[in-house]
């Protein structure tokens, strides 16, 4: 991280501007090859708790980093699924390019139309046709599908309306160059695009894929997705603490050389209670997110559900917080484009809806509490 991570942010940035928007930076494709020979690849395939401080380190240069390792987001936990549940022939095709970081992919659940916090909402059809599926639906916000090098989409919809109400989705797999499928726009998130990753509206009009792309049988979609969502929301946690810890480091840079009023902003006591605030925030954080990555590994994801709930709710308001006081201490630098801060703090308060809100967590919560 220090010595090719950081020092390259600002020529990711630059490549990204001066070229075209939507292709990959050469130098993520550099540092990749670096990273993969030197060991450093696929680090989230591990157990959960030996991971989360190295997401941590990743997740402090939010825009590439995690890439540079093989493990961003959603790959990672696309991976973890065809992992999990693929059959042979679909981890061949998808799983194995993958790992090897060759192609990206994206993972199609959250629909427009429809409050997609309450997944039995989701609209999209996948219906038997012929020897096939055929599928009908229109999704965004699907991260990952703006990138050239994503070839797949793990799409979530309603194959048997007639079942139990937690047994009528499924997933399949469905390429993207696929006929019918088509994106129709790249959401922007406060103003951002971030390409190339990118954050897409999709439309599938009578989308054709073979049966045997879908993934472990008809009904089994939301027993998937808890599989694929417990790890991923750790994940998310500890990147967003390795955000707050370098806003943390950034405030207390500057604070140190910034002069108002006579004196540096550190001798300020309202400046040293933010730093304060921050550091006994982010380690209560970090240890609520170790012990639930803790209780995955001993126990399983079920028996972690409470806390996974918990920090899910707790770290990205954490984070908004840090960064916040951050800013502030910056003035105007911190939300002008001279910092990592304010797309950072964009990209934090999307964690607050991503993977479920904090409104259904606070309800997970709380239904499990009454139970005890």
């Amino acid at each position: 991280m220090s010595e090719h991570v950081y020092p390259n942010e600002a020529l990711f940035a630059r490549q990204i501007a001066d070229g075209d928007r939507w292709a990959p930076a050469p130098i993520v494709e550099e540092l990749k090859a670096r990273a993969k020979h030197t060991g450093l690849w696929n680090l989230f395939r591990r157990a959960t708790l030996e991971y989360a401080p190295l997401c941590e380190i990743m997740g402090r240069s939010p825009a590439f980093a995690p890439e540079v390792f093989n493990c961003s987001a959603p790959d990672t936990g696309n991976m973890d699924l065809l992992d999990r549940y693929a059959s042979d022939a679909q981890r061949r095709d998808w799983l194995e390019p993958l790992l090897a970081g060759t192609i990206r992919s994206c993972f199609a659940m959250t629909e427009p139309d429809v409050a997609s916090s309450d997944a039995t909402n989701i609209r999209t059809s996948i219906s038997r046709g012929g020897d096939g599926y055929i599928v009908n639906g229109r999704k965004w916000f699907i991260s990952g599908a703006g990138d050239p090098r994503c070839r797949v989409a793990i799409v979530m919809g309603k194959s048997d309306p007639s079942a139990a109400r937690h047994e009528q989705h499924s997933m399949i797999l469905v390429p993207m160059d696929a006929p019918g499928v088509t994106v129709m726009r790249m959401m922007h998130v406060f103003g951002y695009d971030d390409a190339p990753h990118g954050h897409a509206e999709l439309m599938f009009d009578n989308v054709r894929v073979p049966a045997s792309n879908l993934i472990l049988g008809e009904g089994r979609g939301f027993e998937i997705a808890q599989g694929r969502l417990g790890p991923g929301r750790v994940h998310h946690c500890m990147r967003l603490i390795g955000i707050a810890e370098r806003a943390l480091d950034t405030m207390c840079a500057r604070v140190k050389t910034r002069v108002a009023f006579g004196a540096p902003l550190a001798e300020r006591g309202t400046i040293r209670a933010d730093i304060a605030e921050s550091r006994i925030e982010i380690d209560q954080a970090r240890l609520l997110t170790l012990e639930a990555a803790r209780l995955m590994d001993a126990a399983g994801n079920k028996a972690a559900r409470r806390e996974i709930a918990m920090i899910k709710v707790a770290v990205p308001r954490m984070t908004l917080r840090v960064l916040d006081r951050a800013i502030q201490a910056h003035g105007a630098a911190g939300v002008s484009q001279d910092t990592f801060l304010a797309a950072a703090w964009a990209h934090a308060r999307t964690i607050r809806l991503a993977d479920g809100p904090d409104e259904v967590h606070r309800e997970a919560i709380a239904r499990l509490e009454l139970g005890r």
